[in-house]
């Protein structure tokens, strides 16, 4: 009973975490959803602190995870479609678990003040394998020729704003005039970094 009470209670935080973030949730709250009492929380975990990092980093393991299998799906593919179906699987992923996605989004633009510093040391953690494998891609296109002449560390920080704006785009758009949007920004970031 003890992994599945576990799980269960993860399950419940993060649907909760998501919804109301770390301060609107209660340890009462996340108890009575998964039907014990407060104290046997602490049976699992020992404060709320680590039980919401438990949920960030389930999440982010399984975000860590898709990305894995999404580098390596992409490692033979011409450059442009690397570059693109980064961006778009990554979005698309994030669409497809909206209350991870709200999870994320809580964490990390409203994080706890108190566990600001460690949300962020976990997250430029979980982001540097791909940071390395982006900058090798923008590498790559700069000794070739498709891209100008630029640091990877910039055409970097550019890409990422377009993932993390078109991240938050996502909230603000149905699916397909997301789609719609995230292709015509697409194109004009394209024809800004490439010769």
């Amino acid at each position: 009973m003890t992994i599945l009470t576990a799980k269960a209670i993860k399950s419940a935080a993060l649907r909760l975490f998501a919804a109301h973030g770390y301060e609107g949730t209660p340890l009462s709250a996340i108890a009575k959803e998964v039907g014990i009492k407060t104290p046997s929380l602490y049976a699992h975990f020992e404060s709320k602190e680590r039980l919401f990092f438990a949920v960030y980093e389930d999440v982010q393991d399984e975000h860590v995870r898709r990305l894995e299998e999404l580098i390596e799906s992409v490692r033979s593919e011409p450059l442009e479609t690397k570059l693109y179906r980064i961006l778009s699987e990554t979005c698309r992923n994030y669409l497809l678990d909206e209350e991870k996605a709200a999870f994320i989004k809580r964490s990390m633009l409203f994080p706890p003040a108190r566990l600001e510093e460690e949300l962020q040391q976990r997250f430029l953690q979980a982001e540097s394998k791909q940071s390395a494998f982006l900058r090798d891609i923008f590498k790559a296109g700069v000794r070739d020729g498709t891209i100008k002449d630029r640091e990877a560390e910039d055409l970097l920080a550019a890409y990422y704003c377009l993932l993390d704006g078109s991240f938050v785009q996502m909230f603000y758009y149905g699916p397909q005039r997301f789609h719609e949007r995230l292709q015509s920004v697409w194109t004009i970031f394209w024809e800004g970094i490439t010769r």
